[in-house]
């Protein structure tokens, strides 16, 4: 059977898989889920994933792996996108974990508020999320102004994860110009084989009121 990814086609964290699969030139069977439209509010859903989140990789034998780090990790495994070295296997495993708990919420979770509606720059949330979200930028500026890429000297899921959301961040309303160091790394990631861009815009259905979701 081959792989199935259900995904939302305006959701970075589904992104990253998509891309990750690219880079590996591995076929899938895509579904779509519209997360608005309150397909995973279902009871069949839930039997897929309790979490009612996207992604969500179906493998072999009806087994379902959810959590976009996790599903990111079991592609990677015996590929050059994971390191075998301990250390540097650490430090992937590190930066998926600040990919979600910082850049995903302060970037990402910006982008999604500004885009729908729920939020306007001048809102006290905007506001903290921009001065956050800088800081996370500061944070990346500083680590990749000495390397290339995020862990050791190659490409890896870690540069996979951060890149889903920081690519769009100026559809956040933030500023990317001041960051030399990163932009330079968003270039070096558009430029590695098998790279597609399909981030598709947010639905009519993402606006508040409009729809249901594990978000409203």
């Amino acid at each position: 059977m081959p792989l199935r990814l259900y995904d939302y086609a305006g959701s970075g964290n589904c992104y990253k898989v998509r891309l990750l699969l690219a880079h590996l030139n591995r076929p899938y069977q895509r579904i779509a889920i519209d997360i608005f439209g309150g397909e995973t509010l279902t009871d069949e859903y839930a039997r897929i994933n309790p979490l009612r989140s996207t992604p969500v990789l179906e493998l072999a034998g009806g087994r379902y792996l959810g959590e976009s780090g996790a599903i990111l990790v079991y592609l990677a495994t015996d590929t050059p996108y994971l390191p075998d070295d301990p250390f540097e296997l650490a430090g992937v495993i590190g930066w998926l974990i600040y990919e979600q708990t910082d850049v995903m919420p302060l970037i990402g979770g910006l982008r999604f508020r500004m885009l729908t509606g729920r939020l306007s720059p001048s809102d006290p949330d905007a506001i903290r999320r921009r001065d956050g979200a800088h800081d996370v930028l500061s944070h990346l500026e500083g680590h990749l102004s000495t390397r290339d890429f995020f862990v050791g000297d190659r490409y890896t899921i870690a540069d996979i994860a951060i890149y889903g959301y920081t690519h769009v961040a100026h559809e956040a309303g933030l500023d990317l110009a001041p960051f030399e160091s990163l932009r330079a790394w968003l270039r070096r990631v558009e430029l590695q084989p098998g790279y597609i861009e399909d981030l598709e815009p947010y639905g009519d259905n993402a606006t508040p009121g409009a729809g249901r979701s594990i978000y409203d």
